[in-house]
């Protein structure tokens, strides 16, 4: 019973909304390398031996792989799923056979055709967002402070009940989640806090506490809090309801503010301002898929959102084998005015999957040792 249970609450809800995202990503890539006049060979979800497939009018296999831990597209002259160019294959090509295969097209239709991958995903995320926010509206406070919490930053720098937080680092702030997003990711980091206190602003320096905190399914979650609360009267708690314009622009705004706050957590390992076990690989993904299922259609589909935007980051990483690291290719080739050699391309693609592998590896011991402990 217990193994049921994990593959109906966990795995499946994982497996669905992983495969949409790569599919999408996926997707991206395709159209426009389609568009650019590449042929593609294989569309496939997933990785290893095909469970399922047909081939469509052009040519192209589509599939379902065994392995559903990502996904790729597959163009004519790639030596492999990774897109790395069979450099044999491709010098026996007449000069119109090369224009068909991504490592021969030119150079901004193959930069086009990767970047459309990523690209894909965070316009996914765009999309999801306003969706929801046209239909269910945000929940907002303003940022007036009702209670400051005993031993806090907040508490140390002489904020009181009352007050009301209008900027932090000179950015203003309209809602007590803003307060909440901006310290959670800056632990152990000087922010200045501007209030309005009696009518008087004034500018408050302080520290967010490092603080490891437990969420309502068990996880130990780490941030930076300032030790401020706020209640319904204090907040003037409501519902905004958006115009699909407005929906739209909040979409945006809130993919970026992920974006944003992806580097920030980037910098805060590499700062040790936070630990490298909150890096959370597919076991952890899926334990939260699970989770969020619990909670309704709507808290999944947030989480792929979410998910979307990580998927497009991380797929930008400059590592070969990955987007990012064919664009850097890109790059110095528009640069040099040539591509790098067949031996300088097939030695960072070795170290790029090494790259990626002990990644998925140390992220999924993460995950292991966490559920253990």
């Amino acid at each position: 019973m217990a193994i049921f249970g994990f593959i109906t609450g966990y795995l499946i809800p994982f497996i669905l909304v992983l495969s949409l995202l790569v599919f999408v990503h996926e997707m991206g890539h395709y159209l426009v390398g389609r568009w650019s006049g590449i042929r593609v060979t294989a569309f496939s979800i997933g990785f290893g031996p095909e469970l399922i497939g047909f081939n469509d009018k052009h040519g192209t296999r589509w599939k379902i792989s065994a392995i559903p831990l990502g996904g790729y597209v597959k163009f004519w002259g790639d030596e492999d799923a990774s897109s790395r160019p069979d450099f044999d294959g491709l010098g026996h090509l007449t000069e119109a056979e090369r224009a068909q295969t991504l490592g021969g097209a030119k150079l901004w239709k193959r930069a086009a055709t990767v970047a459309a991958g990523p690209i894909a995903n965070f316009l996914l995320a765009i999309v999801i967002f306003a969706v929801l926010f046209g239909v269910y509206g945000r929940s907002v406070s303003d940022p007036v402070v009702s209670e400051v919490r005993a031993d806090s930053a907040a508490a140390a720098a002489g904020i009181l009940p009352g007050d009301r937080l209008v900027a932090l680092d000179g950015s203003a702030i309209k809602t007590f989640d803003d307060v909440r997003r901006y310290v959670s990711i800056r632990p152990e980091t000087l922010v200045t806090v501007t209030i309005e206190r009696n009518g008087q602003r004034q500018d408050i320096p302080l520290v967010p506490k490092r603080t490891e905190l437990t969420d309502q399914f068990g996880n130990k979650v780490e941030m930076g809090l300032i030790g401020v609360v706020t209640n319904e009267q204090s907040g003037n708690f409501r519902r905004v309801q958006y115009t699909p314009i407005e929906a739209v622009k909040e979409g945006v705004i809130e993919t970026g503010q992920i974006i944003s706050g992806t580097f920030r957590y980037i910098g805060n390992l590499v700062t040790g301002r936070m630990k490298a076990d909150q890096l959370g690989g597919p076991v952890r993904v899926a334990q939260a898929s699970g989770q969020m299922a619990t909670l309704g259609i709507a808290a999944v589909i947030q989480l792929a959102a979410v998910l979307s935007v990580s998927i497009g980051l991380l797929n930008l990483m400059p590592v070969p084998v990955l987007d990012g690291g064919h664009l850097v290719f890109y790059a110095i080739e528009a640069i040099r005015g040539k591509p790098l050699g067949a031996g300088a391309q097939e030695i960072a693609f070795r170290i790029g999957l090494a790259m990626v592998l002990s990644l998925m590896v140390f992220a999924t011991w993460n995950d292991i040792s966490n559920l253990i402990g």
